[in-house]
């Protein structure tokens, strides 16, 4: 099988078979381009014949890259990702029978450091949402989106494509998450407030201006708000909330997992909430917790200085 009949046939199992979104299989697209074009300018004209010490020279390819130019220059994290976009394209291969050994299987990407995510404080978060005070049906709706945000740790693209029948009897809300995944996740009581006032006062009036649809959560003509609104919408209210720190959809869900754990929550619960595959990925959040506890006891403690 050729390189790029192999990637053709990898980017078709993990679009269709494991559900990846259309903006990852362009980025392992885009990742695999340039293996089979670097594959290419070695003569690698079969996926059988590469073994795993040409996988490792891309490996010192891709680290080496921009050497002497910088704008060629690859940071870490780029590195990292296109190798693991390698690895699974090479374990596909093996698993399909393609191919006699898996050439990447010893590829080690480059450890990242672990990078804390930023949260709000609790009075941060109630600024915010207090930006968003109003009886003007933008203000409803604004507030019914961030709450919702805030209350679910939903990531903005799931709190945008949510629907109407998303919410279920007022207490809970079906997120659907990456792989399409679903998850059911409580609302609190604030938003479920805010969701209920919006959907009563607001919705009807923007729905009739423009065709049916069964999103929550709609722009002035009617049609379901966009990643891009939602983003301006919370931009907006932190600038109103005059909070200096830079503020985003994710913020919230940053909030979100690190106030549930200071609060005592158990990080497999969180884990849970947020849709994470791992909890790996759920734990970075206990970091932010210990090292708000440290602060606390620095300040606090008298023989702690």
């Amino acid at each position: 099988m050729t390189p790029d009949a192999a990637v053709e046939a990898y980017l078709r199992h993990v679009g269709i078979e494991r559900g990846l979104s259309r903006n990852t299989v362009a980025a392992y697209r885009r990742d695999l381009a340039v293996y089979s074009a670097w594959l290419g300018q070695r003569g690698l004209a079969e996926m059988g014949a590469i073994g795993p010490r040409d996988v490792d020279e891309y490996e010192r390819h891709l680290v080496t890259r921009g050497a002497t130019d910088a704008s060629q220059r690859l940071g870490a994290a780029s590195v990292a990702r296109m190798l693991s976009t390698v690895r699974g394209l090479h374990r596909f291969l093996l698993d399909e029978g393609e191919v006699d050994e898996n050439a990447a299987r010893d590829v080690r990407p480059p450890k990242l450091p672990s990078r804390l995510p930023k949260a709000l404080s609790v009075a941060q978060v109630e600024s915010l949402l207090a930006a968003t005070d109003g009886d003007e049906p933008s203000r409803i709706r604004d507030k019914a989106l961030l709450e919702l945000l805030y209350a679910t740790g939903a990531r903005v693209s799931e709190a945008v494509n949510l629907n109407v029948d998303d919410v279920i009897d007022r207490d809970v809300v079906r997120l659907t998450g990456k792989g399409s995944k679903q998850r059911i996740v409580p609302l609190g009581r604030f938003a479920r407030d805010a969701v209920d006032d919006y959907l009563v006062r607001v919705r009807p009036t923007l729905s009739a201006r423009g065709k049916a649809t069964p999103a929550l959560f709609l722009g002035v003509r009617g049609a379901r708000l966009s990643r891009q609104s939602a983003w301006l919408v919370i931009r907006a209210a932190a600038e109103r909330a005059e909070l200096t720190a830079s503020v985003s959809p994710h913020t919230l869900r940053h909030s979100f997992a690190t106030h549930l754990l200071e609060g005592g929550a158990d990080v497999r619960v969180v884990q849970e909430l947020l849709g994470h595959s791992s909890v790996a990925t759920t734990q970075i959040y206990t970091l932010v917790t210990a090292d708000t506890l440290r602060d606390m006891y620095t300040t606090a403690h008298p023989r702690a200085r």
